[in-house]
């Protein structure tokens, strides 16, 4: 368990609060993983996390598939239908070629969103931009549909070198971590940069999870990745929606509860945090008053 209940946030979060961005994982023994582990698959179930969400007064969830699992959207399945669609949404993985029955199906369920994830830290590989474009627009053709968005968890470079392709997209898309772009490289880099532009300018189709910030920050209290969070939240702090990314994979001695308090830092109201917690999560979910 992530956190710990001495721990409390320091501001009251707004109603109808949501986590945008949090895994669960059940017994390996009823939910086998996939084939390429990333990290060493917790035990992290429902329960616990709900526990979570109450200590920081989160009333609405966004189940996000773990890698671990692959495409085998099972476990986060199973939890949704226990907290029930008008409080949770989900994002899957899916193949390319799923069928929009299959998709009908998890709509009701409340997924409202697929993944498109390669690891934080692949190293650059020459192509995989171009490789992974008929998959992109292909779910993105089907996302359409029925009004879900593409996730997209990408190492930096990787963000960058899609990004044209992102400002053609004609549906709602996200990018976790910040779009992975690190802190270190500071707000005048190239590419965040043009992710600022990005949520700021035109269609202003994508949003930015303010997620993981441990895997893109190397100082104490993520201090280092104060200018970009604060940057985002001046040219579109109605494009942010946070996540707790529970239960921290690879990264378990990071605190929740520390990672929702610094919202607190970044925000210069409490306006931006309703839309930070509250409103664009409703939005982009499809969340019913």
């Amino acid at each position: 368990m992530s956190f710990d209940l001495s721990e409390k946030p320091i501001f009251t979060a707004p109603a109808l609060a949501c986590d945008a961005h949090f895994h669960v994982f059940g017994p390996a023994a009823q939910y086998p993983y996939g084939a390429d582990l990333r990290y060493a698959p917790p035990l992290a179930p429902l329960e616990d996390y709900l526990k979570l969400a109450q200590h920081l007064g989160l009333t609405r969830f966004v189940f996000v598939q773990p890698s671990a699992y692959a495409r085998d959207n099972s476990c986060m399945l199973d939890a949704m239908k226990a907290v029930g669609v008008k409080r949770c949404r989900g994002v899957v993985d899916l193949e390319d070629d799923v069928t929009l029955e299959h998709m009908q199906t998890l709509h009701a369920l409340g997924v409202r969103g697929i993944r498109i994830n390669v690891s934080p830290v692949h190293p650059y590989e020459a192509g995989l931009a171009q490789k992974m474009t008929p998959r992109i627009e292909t779910l993105a053709e089907k996302c359409k549909t029925l009004g879900w968005h593409l996730d997209f968890l990408l190492p930096g470079w990787l963000t960058a070198e899609l990004l044209e392709l992102m400002k053609h997209l004609t549906i709602p898309f996200s990018m976790a971590h910040m779009g992975m772009n690190l802190a270190k490289d500071g707000v005048n880099a190239p590419g965040f940069q043009d992710l600022l532009k990005l949520v700021s300018e035109g269609q202003r189709l994508a949003y930015v999870k303010f997620t993981g910030i441990y895997r893109m920050s190397k100082l104490d209290h993520y201090t280092d990745a104060d200018p970009m969070a604060r940057a985002l939240i001046k040219v579109a702090a109605d494009r942010i929606i946070w996540g707790s990314d529970y239960p921290h994979l690879s990264f378990g001695e990071h605190s929740s509860v520390a990672l929702f308090n610094l919202l607190d830092r970044w925000c210069d109201n409490d306006h931006e945090k309703k839309l930070i917690l509250s409103d664009n999560p409703s939005r982009l979910f499809g969340f019913e008053a």
